[in-house]
């Protein structure tokens, strides 16, 4: 039984979803205390707890003090089993993030997947829909899974009521890949979304975004959603690359102005594009696990956060790898190697 702190490092819910994805693939149990010790409301939220519910559906796990507040359990895994899934959080708790715990370990499946999980498609703090369809996935089919996405529904804080879903085949081994640089930038384009609200929101977002980075007006998209999807905004700015597509985004709340809104996910953009590194913050949090899944490989990445650190530690408790960060000038290179045995 592996024992985890989950108020170690960065001590949010990553340390359980990273923990639930390795021990499905490992077959390893594991204990975990302290969960979510650094939030503001510590213990499981209704996302968390339909993270392990929906892992323990694909593994029938056996699981302890699943419960919403609760700040421990205990996880024993048995064989995956692929197949076709439906999960609602029942809150607006980000279904995407439900998502990746569960697509990893679908592809160690014995057959194909569909998965659908219902909640909140863009919200902050959380990967936005376009993130796992346009730069997660990429990098997954890169290393030779297949995976396909779809956003079916939007779904905004605070009712959610969004919808995604996708289709894993199995590949029980990734390839590695290695990201020192993302080559010739192809496309750039920023995508403003609005439900329920002026269109005039997205338009001054977009106007922001495109003073912010010299764009044109053809690289700047408004998107009036149906009222009943809202109220809710988001803003995406997308750059496809030659080896890596990176989308950084930004979600409007009540009394927030589209201007700020815009100008967070700009500025994630601009770091980006000054450092020269492969991926951004959040991508290279994301490809860490499947790097490890498949033995080792390298990216260079614009920032190493205290979520990536605390990542690449539990990481090391289920897998024979370790991972390493070196600061270079504007960018660190992340690398993950097989551990040598003592």
């Amino acid at each position: 039984m592996i024992e985890l702190d989950g108020g170690a490092g960065e001590g949010g819910g990553q340390i359980l979803r990273s923990s639930l994805t390795l021990s499905m693939i490992t077959g390893q149990p594991f204990r975990i205390r302290n969960i979510r010790a650094n939030r503001p409301k510590p213990g499981l939220m209704r996302q968390h707890l339909m993270a392990v519910r929906s892992a323990a559906t694909i593994c029938d796990a056996e699981v302890t003090h699943a419960e919403v507040g609760s700040t421990e359990l205990a996880f024993t895994p048995r064989c995956i089993k692929g197949g076709v899934y439906e999960f609602a959080i029942g809150t607006a708790g980000s279904a995407t993030l439900v998502l990746q715990t569960l697509i990893p370990a679908l592809l160690h499946a014995d057959v194909p997947s569909v998965v659908k999980v219902s909640g909140g498609t863009h919200n902050p703090k959380a990967p936005p829909a376009h993130f796992i369809e346009h730069a997660y996935a990429r990098m997954l089919r890169e290393m030779g899974a297949q995976v396909d996405f779809e956003l079916k529904r939007f779904g905004f804080y605070p009712n959610g009521g969004g919808e995604v879903c996708a289709a894993i085949w199995p590949c029980t081994q990734l390839r590695q890949l290695h990201l020192p640089e993302r080559g010739t930038l192809r496309e750039g384009r920023a995508e403003a979304y609005v439900a329920a609200l002026p269109l005039s929101v997205a338009q001054r977002e977009l106007e922001s975004i495109g003073k912010a980075l010299h764009w044109r007006d053809d690289q700047l998209f408004s998107h009036p959603l149906a009222n009943d999807q809202g109220p809710g905004n988001a803003v995406l700015i997308i750059l496809e690359s030659e080896h890596v597509t990176e989308v950084f985004s930004s979600v409007g709340e009540k009394r927030r102005r589209a201007e700020d809104v815009a100008g967070d996910a700009a500025l994630e953009a601009k770091r980006y594009l000054v450092s020269g590194a492969a991926v951004g913050e959040h991508l290279g949090d994301q490809l860490m696990l499947p790097l490890a899944l498949a033995g080792g490989g390298s990216y260079t990445v614009d920032h190493v956060s205290q979520h990536a650190i605390t990542n690449a530690e539990v990481i090391a408790q289920f897998l024979p790898v370790h991972v390493t960060f070196e600061a270079a000038e504007g960018y660190s290179l992340c690398t993950i190697a097989a551990r040598k045995p003592r």
